[in-house]
């Protein structure tokens, strides 16, 4: 069949484009006809309508080439508005372990890890393989690893090329995320270790059915641990739930808690501001978060980048590490737990924290 001299396979991309856009017109149509609670069989639908149009826009996103070309799209963008990066930033170095951030796309963050004395370099997350290929040239070392956290185009968009310009490198991650050019598979607990770099993978699922963080160990050079956390855990945030229940999510931030709490928190975005200014809201007695927050503004004011953190931070001032806290759970109010009793779980406080971040302005 053909149309207009056009042979069937070649509309194919246009027919995927124009669902594209239905679907992201549709769920524009039912956000602004929802934007107030809808009560009764009316709202249980149009909820149910809404939530099946975003997860048709997510797996076209996540899953087919449809999302790689939005990511590439979001890349030239990025690359037009913030040739230099979208913040400036502060490498750390610790006894010959250097970390360097490396600003990319609107609010990304990738790292090169250098172990200084052997000149071998791992890379976090490289969603835009020309600038951690600068970094890479500028450093003057050798990339020997690429350590996905997740399948995200935005987090896994640039291992194609840097491979290609870094022979031999390996990806590593979770194969149960579908991770583009994955060489390398891990399990949770799996080791990575490149020269005096010793990287323990763990698997905290919630945001993506495959996320893994990734722990530099600091006992090999003295120094603080780092947590790479991709999409699981930003400074006074955490990632959407996409593909995981918030029992899920809980589990997992449950597992970083138990890191040291002087391990510096190095996330996968740039969005602490508007996550203080959310926990402002739900705890706004909390003068941890304030004084943060503080800082964050003064930083961000200067397009300054406010990584790292540490964990014993984040317990103070993350909502979505205090849970367990008391005066988070009577900020939040009564919630109905399962039955319709008081009293719910620190899972279903986490999904209403959740729910009302998905709803605040932001991240």
């Amino acid at each position: 069949m053909a149309l207009l001299g056009c042979p069937a396979t070649s509309l194919y991309p246009f027919a995927c484009c124009g669902l594209v856009f239905l679907v992201l017109l549709l769920l524009l149509f039912t956000r602004t006809r929802c934007g107030r609670p809808r009560w009764g069989i009316p709202g249980l639908i149009m909820a149910r309508s809404e939530r099946l149009l975003f997860r048709i826009g997510y797996n076209l996103y996540a899953r087919t080439w449809l999302g790689y070309l939005l990511y590439r799209k979001q890349l030239q963008r990025a690359r037009r508005r913030y040739p230099d990066g979208h913040s400036a930033v502060q490498p750390r170095v610790f006894n010959g372990v250097k970390v360097l951030p490396i600003p990319v796309l609107l609010d990304n963050y990738s790292y090169l890890i250098i172990d200084t004395q052997s000149k071998l370099a791992v890379a976090v997350d490289p969603s835009d393989p020309r600038a951690v290929q600068a970094c890479i040239e500028k450093e003057g070392v050798s990339l020997v690893a690429i350590l996905c956290t997740h399948k995200h185009w935005d987090h896994s968009g640039g291992n194609r090329e840097l491979r290609r310009h870094n022979r031999g490198c390996r990806v590593y991650g979770n194969p149960q995320d579908g991770i583009a050019h994955l060489t390398h598979p891990l399990c949770h607990r799996d080791m990575v270790s490149v020269g005096r770099l010793q990287f323990q993978a763990l698997a905290t699922p919630g945001h993506t059915r495959g996320h893994m963080i990734y722990v530099l160990d600091g006992e090999p050079y003295k120094g603080p641990s780092c947590l790479f956390s991709g999409d699981v855990l930003f400074l006074s945030g955490c990632g959407r739930i996409f593909e995981g229940s918030p029992a899920t999510m809980l589990n997992s931030l449950d597992l970083i808690m138990g890191l040291g709490d002087d391990t510096l928190l190095w996330p996968g975005h740039e969005y602490a501001e508007e996550n203080l200014s959310f926990a402002g809201l739900v705890e706004p007695e909390n003068m941890a978060r304030e004084k943060k927050m503080q800082w964050v503004q003064q930083q961000r004011l200067e397009y300054r980048s406010t990584c790292p953190s540490t964990i014993g931070e984040e317990k103070t001032y993350n909502p979505f590490l205090r849970t367990h806290c008391l005066a988070l759970q009577e900020a939040l109010g009564p919630l109905p737990g399962p039955g319709g009793d008081t009293g719910p779980s620190r899972a279903r406080l986490l999904e209403e924290l959740r729910r009302r971040k998905d709803q605040h302005k932001g991240k």
